[in-house]
C-alpha cells in the first residue's frame, strides 16, 4: 500500500496566523545597510507586506513548538497563507472581539498544561514578542468560525455516512512501516550546520544517499546499518511522528524533526497493510539508566556490559545497587506523557530489550533505555452516532477550507522580495 496523502507539517490544522507589521515596501535605490532593516517588507501578499521581523519572529516561535523543517521556510510559508486567510474574512466584515480571542490563547496554551499568560511569559522570556503569540491565535481563530461559518451549512450528513464512518472504526487491519532514521544531536557540533545538513538531507530521494549519510552522521544504533529499522507499527509511533510518515511516498525523506536535544530525520523504505488490528495502549513501563559522559566508546562498551547483564527491568536495580537514586529511573506512563525521543526508541524495544539512542544534559550524559512492559488498553464503548458525525463534519469542514484557502493562493499576488 502506497502512501498517497501528501505531506503533512506539524501545526497544519493547528491555529495559524501572524501578522504584527505592515510595512510599505520601498522602492527605488536604498544603501545596502537600510536594505537590511529587519521592518522592510520581504513578501508581498495582495499589496500587504510580511516584514522581516514577522518572518524571524514566527520561526523563532516555531523553533520553541518544536516544528518540523526549516522553521524559517516554514514561516515564510505560514505568513503567507496568514494574509490570504485574513483577507478572506475581513471582506465579509469577520472579525474575532477581545474574548473571543481570549479564550483562543487560552485553549491554544493550555494544549501545553498553561494558561495564556504563562504561555506569552514563557515566550517573552525566549525572545518573542506577546503580541507575536496573540496575532498568531487572532488569525488562526479567525479562519477557523469563518470557515465554519461559509462551509458548514453545506455539509449534510445522512446515515449511509454514519454507517460507513463506524464500519471504519472497527477495521481489524492495521499499517506498519519500513523506516531509516538518522539522528544526530545537537551537542556533538555547531547547530546551525547541523540544522543546513539535515536540510541537505531532507532533499534525498536514494536510500543509498540516505544510508551513507547516516552511517556518518547518525548517533543511534542503527547507523551502522545506514539507518534501517526493523518494521513497526505507525501507532506505536510517537503521535507527532505518524502523520510525517503516512505523508511521505516509498524513498521519500521526512523534514528535519526536532527531538530533545536533537535533530531527525526518516526515510520511508516501504510501507504495508497487515490483517491485525491496530494496537493501542494504556500505558508503557520502561526504566532508564543513566552514565556520565555521553556517547563515547567508554560509555557505550559500559552500556553493552549492562545488555549482556540484564533479561528484565528488575535486573537494573543490581546494576544500579549502591549509586545515588538518580542513576536510574522507573514507572509507567500513558504514550502521550512520554518524550518523543524516548517513545519513539520504546517503538523499536521488546520486553527486555535495551536502546542507547537517546542522551540528556545536552548529550553529556548517556540513557540506557529499557522497555518493561506495555498494557493495552482496554475496549471501551464504540462512539455515539453525534460522535461519530462531529468527525465526519470536521473532516469535511478541514476539506472545504483547505480547497478554499488553495483558490485563494492561486488568485493572489504573491511577490518574494528577497
Amino acid at each position: 500500500m502506497r502512501a498517497m496523502m501528501p505531506r503533512l507539517t506539524f501545526l497544519s490544522s493547528a491555529l495559524l496566523a501572524l501578522s504584527i507589521f505592515t510595512t510599505t515596501s520601498v522602492t527605488g535605490t536604498v544603501p545596502a545597510q537600510a536594505q537590511q532593516s529587519p521592518f522592510d517588507a520581504v513578501i508581498k501578499v495582495n499589496d500587504q507586506a510580511i516584514t522581516r521581523y514577522e518572518i524571524s519572529q514566527r520561526a523563532r516561535m516555531l523553533q520553541l513548538f518544536r516544528a518540523p523543517g526549516d522553521p524559517e521556510k516554514l514561516a515564510r510559508e505560514q505568513l503567507i497563507e496568514d494574509r490570504l486567510k485574513l483577507d478572506a474574512a475581513n471582506a465579509v466584515g469577520f472579525a474575532l472581539d477581545d474574548e473571543q480571542l481570549m479564550a483562543g490563547m487560552e485553549e491554544f496554551a493550555g494544549r501545553a498544561n498553561m494558561d495564556a499568560e504563562q504561555m506569552l511569559g514563557s515566550l517573552q522570556q525566549a525572545g518573542v514578542d506577546p503580541s507575536t503569540f496573540r496575532e498568531f491565535v487572532r488569525a488562526g481563530m479567525t479562519w477557523r468560525e469563518y470557515s465554519r461559518g461559509r462551509f458548514g451549512p453545506q455539509i449534510n450528513i445522512d446515515e449511509d455516512d454514519i454507517n460507513r464512518a463506524r464500519l471504519s472504526v472497527g477495521n481489524e487491519t492495521s499499517v506498519r512501516v519500513l523506516l531509516s532514521e538518522i539522528i544526530m544531536p545537537l551537542a556533538s557540533g555547531d547547530p546551525q550546520t547541523i540544522q543546513e545538513r539535515a536540510n541537505r538531507i531532507s532533499q534525498y530521494t536514494s536510500e543509498a544517499e540516505f544510508a551513507a549519510a547516516a552511517r556518518r552522521y547518525s548517533a543511534t544504533e542503527s547507523a551502522a546499518r545506514g539507518g534501517r529499522m526493523e518494521w513497526v507499527a505507525v501507532n506505536d509511533l510517537p503521535e507527532g511522528l505518524r502523520p510525517v510518515v503516512l505523508g511521505l511516498g516509498p524513498g521519500e525523506v521526512s523534514d528535519p524533526l526536532p527531538l530533545q536535544g536533537a535533530i531527525a530525520l526518516f526515510q520511508l523504505r516501504d510501507i504495508e497493510e497487515i490483517e491485525q488490528p491496530e494496537r493501542e495502549y494504556e500505558e508503557i513501563e520502561y526504566a532508564a539508566y543513566y552514565i556520565e559522559g555521553g556517547r563515547t566508546d567508554q560509555t557505550l562498551a559500559r552500556a553493552a556490559q549492562i545488555d549482556a547483564d540484564t533479561d528484565t527491568c528488575n535486573d537494573l536495580y543490581g546494576i544500579a545497587q549502591g549509586q545515588p537514586e538518580r542513576v536510574l529511573e522507573r514507572g509507567s506512563k500513558p504514550p502521550a506523557e512520554i518524550p518523543d525521543d524516548i517513545r519513539f526508541e520504546l517503538a523499536k524495544l521488546d520486553p527486555g530489550e535495551i536502546s542507547t539512542g537517546v542522551t540528556r544534559a545536552g548529550g553529556q550524559t548517556l540513557v540506557v533505555l529499557m522497555l518493561c512492559s506495555r498494557t493495552p488498553k482496554t475496549e471501551g464503548e464504540a462512539p455515539t452516532a453525534e460522535q461519530i458525525t462531529n468527525f465526519i463534519q470536521s473532516r469535511r469542514l478541514d476539506s472545504y477550507a483547505n480547497a478554499y484557502l488553495e483558490e485563494l493562493r492561486a488568485a493572489a499576488r504573491i511577490v518574494e522580495l528577497e
